[in-house]
């Protein structure tokens, strides 16, 4: 029996991580062992691991200090494929292999819009990061990206060949995103005959800029009772609270942090709302997409374009543009599109195709286990 592991920091609750566990649990179900190898066995999605996948804790302090421990484990386990991501793991699985000379496909996985992720980064080392993309990428077995425009910016930024770069997007457990989406919801803000609710959810970040959003919401707010809460722990969040006293919405925003809840609160929200500068990908827009919820988010690099059909299926506006955010959030609110047509476009992110695209890379089928 072929065994896969993936290679990740921590399982914090980011989109990465969550791929991750999807992937694992498909590859599970096609008859493949799972190792989940972490350089510290840390993070709020532990608890998400199947119990069919093995943990592996590498005791590693940073990403980096877990190479060692990585080659060991190849050496011991020799598995059929590592898959790792994000950036620092991908180097670092990179690294293994060629300190080990292993057999093991290494697959590596780009879940960031480079060139604004290295932009905004506080870390000096992150200023090489494009010099050592370009000369370790390409001894991975493959390389691939979670959206088509996040592939275009590695292969500009790393110069890579862009024929090089495969591009898959995040899978989605849609039926167990159906099973969540119709348990009762927790905030109270979501019981019958309240305000109607806007929600977002993402890491309190720069990246994400709630302030953007923040100052939409106020704006709407103004106009018609509404509330906003925003899941998600960061960095950001006294700034974000600050803003909220500021414009004097406070009492209508809620920062509960992160929930084990989302997808009942994504099919109760009135609208949806990503304000991203920037995306990898936007997971979720395609799990707000399969509970059926309306869908407003920034046209940032890259992804939300793609999942939301150029604003078919969900409106996009200008990054950084408060005011084109309030008018179209107004909008999904008097204007909704058809909810079944929202349920349908998630299907094209099922972790069954999404599996089943990784294991065609791995040259791998369910009669090859």
């Amino acid at each position: 029996m072929s065994k896969v592991a993936f290679f990740l920091p921590y399982l914090a609750g980011g989109g990465a991580e969550r791929v991750c566990i999807t992937l694992a649990e498909g590859f599970l179900q096609y008859g493949l062992e799972v190792d989940i190898v972490l350089a510290r066995k840390t993070g709020s999605l532990l608890k998400n691991v199947p119990k069919e996948a093995g943990v592996v804790n590498l005791s590693a302090r940073r990403t980096f200090s877990a190479l060692l421990p990585l080659a060991a484990y190849l050496r011991r386990e020799k598995p059929f494929a590592l898959i790792a991501a994000p950036d620092h793991a991908n180097l670092v699985a990179i690294w293994a292999k060629l300190l080990t000379s292993s057999q093991t496909k290494v697959l590596i996985v780009n879940h960031y819009f480079l060139s604004l992720a290295i932009k905004n980064s506080g870390k000096i080392q992150e200023k090489i990061y494009p010099f050592l993309l370009h000369l370790f990428y390409r001894r991975a077995d493959a390389i691939i990206s979670v959206s088509r425009g996040a592939a275009d910016e590695m292969a500009r930024v790393a110069r890579i060949p862009r024929e090089c770069i495969r591009t898959i997007y995040n899978p989605f457990p849609l039926a167990e995103i159906a099973r969540q989406s119709s348990e009762p919801a927790t905030h109270p803000w979501f019981a019958p005959g309240e305000p109607p609710v806007i929600l977002a959810a993402g890491r309190l970040s720069a990246q994400k800029d709630y302030p953007t959003l923040l100052r939409a919401f106020a704006h709407v707010r103004s106009c018609r009772p509404t509330r906003l809460v925003i899941l998600g722990e960061g960095e950001e969040l006294g700034r974000i609270l600050a803003l909220a006293d500021e414009l004097g919405i406070r009492a209508d925003v809620d920062l509960p942090g992160f929930s084990d809840h989302i997808f009942s609160l994504m099919a109760r929200c009135r609208v949806f709302v990503l304000s991203s500068a920037w995306e990898g990908f936007g997971n979720v827009l395609v799990e707000a997409l399969a509970c059926g919820a309306q869908i407003v988010s920034t046209d940032c690099p890259s992804g939300p374009a793609e999942i939301l059909e150029n604003g078919k299926s969900g409106r996009l506006v200008p990054v950084g543009d408060a005011v084109a955010l309030a008018g179209a959030i107004e909008a999904a609110l008097d204007h909704p599109l058809p909810v079944e047509d929202l349920k349908e476009r998630a299907k094209a992110f099922s972790s069954e195709t999404v599996v089943r695209a990784y294991l065609q890379i791995l040259g791998l089928s369910s009669n090859d286990n």
